[in-house]
């Protein structure tokens, strides 16, 4: 038990509390979380689906986001520390398990800062009919984007965040307007432009559909990046306060948006494009395409800034890892003056930018963005979904391992939180499944879908096996022979 006690204590608990400022409130927290969580785009995915949207996205806040705020809250409470999940499953499986865990919660975010500078270039592609035809134009944005986001991210947190703030304010505003342009055109034309409202078949889904819970389990995950940053937080009431408002606020925004767009733009016809948020805009204010643009800009400041965030908040655990000697030590360090783990930053830039060179480049043709943007955000979710997996599962462990620790800081019924633990499980499992089963969009044959799915996730998580096992080697190599004494 002492040797089992050993192995799930960590160098970064005693550590990284002294060399990192706290500085992050509750709003902090919540934009955080509003940032991560909130990919609004996803409300123009969705719309293939009609009606039944809305039953994949109450499903979605029943089975996994609201599931997940409980396991959360309960977790971060018990271990306030920075690395989140890495340090959770530490405590509740050991040391392996615990950077496996990390590693599939940190490696989505190389993925999805990618396919936030893919964001920008598509909303730009909007804004500018005929803009950046070539990929390696586009990858320039991507990478501009991405490096913008590494010197943000280099900055003292509390004036990175002010900004972030600022544009999650302004964001929440276009998001406002994406659901009245629907109402408008109601109110206009007397009639939604999506048909079939009162038919039940259309609310209902089918066995063919549930590829669109994979896309909603995508829209919804993020639940535990805030507490990445444990150790910043100011004041611990901010866990619980986060998660309420964060996940409140999220809900109404997936809905609220998901009716403007179904209501200004017939669901019949959609691709699943990712501007169809902006024309519902367009048609909902009057045919306006200069007020759609401007709306357009916000979404393009959101998405460099929300690139920002993901850049920052992933770094952590980036950094844990460093501490604890998974990765190169080196990453564990912070700046002197500013407090924060620039190594860190720079290295997730640097490996983001090598897929943006490997994908947009003269040789590769203009339309790929899209294909990219998809492709990108299916693998975010499966191995987003193996560490959520770890995640759920981490409360049944905890609560033996710790049971003082359990009760102590207890925010639910354990009955609750048990069944969070098993719903968050199956959804997580499934949503994982649902998203290899069939492609997001039709620029995908079914076979080639899973081909690039399987080898993107596939390589990803034997790279976390390798990483974990060459660490293993040097720490046996660093330990000192056992020397011979005098009986």
């Amino acid at each position: 038990m002492a040797v089992q006690a050993d192995e799930r204590a960590m160098i970064s608990e005693r550590v990284a509390p002294g060399m990192l400022p706290r500085v992050l409130n509750s709003f902090d927290m919540t934009i955080i979380f509003v940032a991560i969580v909130l990919f609004i785009v996803n409300a123009s995915g969705i719309q293939q689906a009609h009606q039944a949207a809305y039953t994949y996205w109450i499903l979605g806040f029943l089975l996994f986001l609201i599931p997940g705020a409980l396991v959360t809250a309960q977790l971060g409470l018990m271990f306030p520390q920075e690395g989140s999940l890495y340090v959770w499953t530490q405590k509740a499986l050991g040391p392996f398990w615990g950077f496996f865990a990390g590693f599939c919660a940190w490696w989505p975010g190389i993925l999805v800062m990618v396919a936030t500078g893919d964001a920008v270039v598509t909303i730009w592609q909007f804004v500018d009919r005929g803009g950046l035809p070539k990929a390696w134009e586009q990858g320039l944005v991507i990478l501009a984007v991405l490096w913008f986001s590494a010197l943000m991210s280099m900055l003292r947190l509390r004036m990175t965040q002010t900004y972030a703030n600022w544009a999650v304010v302004f964001y929440g505003a276009g998001i406002f307007v994406i659901g009245l342009a629907g109402i408008l055109w109601l109110i206009g034309s007397g009639h939604s432009a999506t048909g079939g409202w009162g038919t039940a078949s259309n609310w209902s889904v089918h066995g063919s559909q549930w590829t669109w819970f994979g896309l909603v389990i995508l829209a919804l995950l993020g639940i535990e990046v805030p507490l990445n940053m444990g150790v910043e937080i100011v004041h611990m009431r901010s866990i619980k306060k986060y998660l309420f408002w964060g996940s409140i606020v999220v809900m109404v925004a997936y809905l609220w948006a998901t009716l403007g767009t179904m209501l200004a733009l017939p669901a019949a016809k959609s691709v699943g494009a990712t501007t169809d948020i902006l024309q519902a805009v367009q048609v909902g204010f009057w045919g306006s395409h200069a007020f759609a643009v401007v709306i357009g800009l916000v979404l393009i400041w959101f998405f460099v800034s929300n690139t920002v965030v993901y850049n920052y908040s992933f770094s952590r655990l980036l950094f844990v890892s460093g501490l604890e000697q998974r990765m190169p030590p080196k990453l564990g360090t912070v700046n002197e003056r500013t407090k924060v783990p620039v190594y860190a930053v720079l290295t997730q830039t640097v490996l983001s930018s090598l897929f943006v060179v490997a994908i947009f480049n003269p040789w590769v043709g203009g339309g790929n963005n899209q294909r990219a943007y998809w492709l990108f955000q299916a693998a975010v979710t499966v191995i987003w979904c193996i560490s959520m997996v770890l995640l759920f599962a981490d409360i049944f462990l905890v609560r033996r391992a710790f049971p003082a620790k359990f009760e102590e800081v207890r925010t639910t019924h354990p009955y609750l939180l048990y069944a969070s633990g098993v719903v968050g499980i199956a959804a997580s499992i499934f949503g994982a499944y649902v998203t290899f089963k069939n492609p997001w969009t039709g620029l995908f044959s079914v076979t080639h879908w899973r081909i690039w799915l399987g080898v993107l996730c596939g390589v990803s998580v034997l790279a976390a096996v390798v990483i974990y096992a060459i660490s293993e080697y040097l720490h046996r190599r660093e330990q000192p022979a056992p020397t011979m004494t005098p009986a």
